[in-house]
């Protein structure tokens, strides 16, 4: 048995998992890194997790080394192979890439498009470099599955000598929970994925709404940069530039305004520091925790709405999906954002939880409503084992 060593560096965690990889990609041809693959009926391939760690947050640079250590201290064997999700390629890494020194210098130069996330993600690299060297890496980055975005999708409505002078554009992310979302989704379904359209929603600590076609991602929430769109568990999402303009203007500085919208806002600012769970903020509202109440109703209200944002850019709508680990595991979310998009046709999603991916709108929805479970190590390990074929 080989194993692969997947990475998975978020702004407030970090999970390492060791992948039995021959169950992961059925397809000998491999997926194309732009599409989801899969065919009609198809299962979007198994994998098997052989061993798991997940921290609340990444660790200190200079303890990367004993963490992936003490990890591998556990393994049957030592990986094949090592899969790193990059939260933000930039320009520089469009697809998985095979680690050299050129590609983490490119990945350097880009690293303050996402801070809270690529160096981070740069640590672990070196040091798991270190301690497999005769192994190789590959770098899988979230932005890849938006790669094709439209350019109609991409643009910023700034002056033109900014957008060519600085690179400003859309570029997307959580794409690695996308491509796994849409080839559960397709199989579920029992339809081949290039005749769906789909709106599939990931809610976590971070968040994001992403509208495909054909298993390509046509438009997507997040930006620039992983602050832009929903609200999420920290981050404030979108909010008026010129709000910050004169917040800027003598009111506070940059860092405050940074501090702020990175790590002070979400669930958590919108709860007056109460949480930025919304399993504690669901609990409180039932309490009559009015701040509770307000937080879960903005933030549903605002994923409402980008769904619906999102689906004008498909011409129909044939499921929405839900996944992330709100997503997957808040059925109050669940129910109050499908509550808003009954002028979609999309069912109410109902009940609890499902302990596997399935539908939690009635059966015969005309447009019915799926929980996947995010896999971002499965798919880890498929784009890493394609990216070295």
């Amino acid at each position: 048995m080989a194993v692969v060593l997947t990475v998975n560096a978020g702004s407030s965690s970090l999970r390492l998992d060791l992948v039995d990889p021959d169950p992961v990609d059925p397809d000998p041809a491999g997926p194309d890194p732009g599409d989801a693959g899969g065919r009609s009926g198809e299962d979007a391939g198994g994998g098997r997790v052989i061993a798991t760690v997940h921290t609340e947050r990444p660790p200190e640079p200079a303890r990367s080394d004993q963490v992936i250590r003490d990890f591998l201290a556990g393994s049957p064997e030592p990986p094949a192979a090592a899969a790193h999700r990059l939260v933000h390629g930039g320009d520089a890494v469009r697809r998985p890439a095979v680690v050299d020194d050129a590609v983490l210098a490119a990945v350097r130069r880009v690293a303050d498009l996402a801070p809270l996330h690529v160096p981070p993600t740069l640590a672990l690299i070196e040091s798991a470099r270190r301690l497999l060297p005769d192994v190789p890496h590959v770098v899988c980055p979230d932005t890849g599955f938006h790669a094709g975005l439209p350019e109609h999708a991409t643009t910023y409505p700034v002056p033109a000598e900014w957008r060519e002078r600085y690179g400003l554009r859309r570029y997307g992310f959580h794409g690695i929970s996308y491509a796994w979302a849409v080839r559960r989704a397709a199989a579920l379904l029992g339809r081949p994925v290039e005749d769906l359209r789909l709106v599939l929603a990931h809610l976590g600590g971070g968040g994001s709404v992403c509208a495909v076609r054909g298993g390509r991602s046509v438009d997507t929430s997040m930006g620039f940069t992983p602050l832009e769109g929903v609200p999420m568990s920290k981050r404030s999402g979108s909010v008026d530039p010129g709000m910050l303009l004169w917040l800027l203007d003598g009111r506070l500085s940059r860092d405050e305004v940074e501090d702020g919208l990175e790590r002070r806002s979400g669930l958590l600012g919108l709860s007056g520091g109460l949480s930025l769970d919304t399993r504690d903020l669901v609990k409180a509202e039932r309490g009559g925790d009015r701040r509770a109440a307000l937080a879960l109703e903005v933030f549903c209200h605002r994923v409402a709405r980008e769904i619906a944002a999102e689906a004008t850019s498909l011409d129909r709508l044939d499921a929405l999906v839900f996944t992330g680990e709100i997503g997957w595991d808040q059925p109050e979310v669940r129910e109050a954002v499908t509550a808003r998009l009954g002028l979609l046709g999309v069912a109410p999603a109902r009940g609890a939880n499902r302990e596997d991916d399935g539908p939690v709108s009635e059966p015969g929805a005309a447009v019915p409503v799926l929980v996947v479970q995010a896999r971002e190590e499965l798919q880890l390990a498929r784009e890493a084992l394609a990216a070295l074929r």
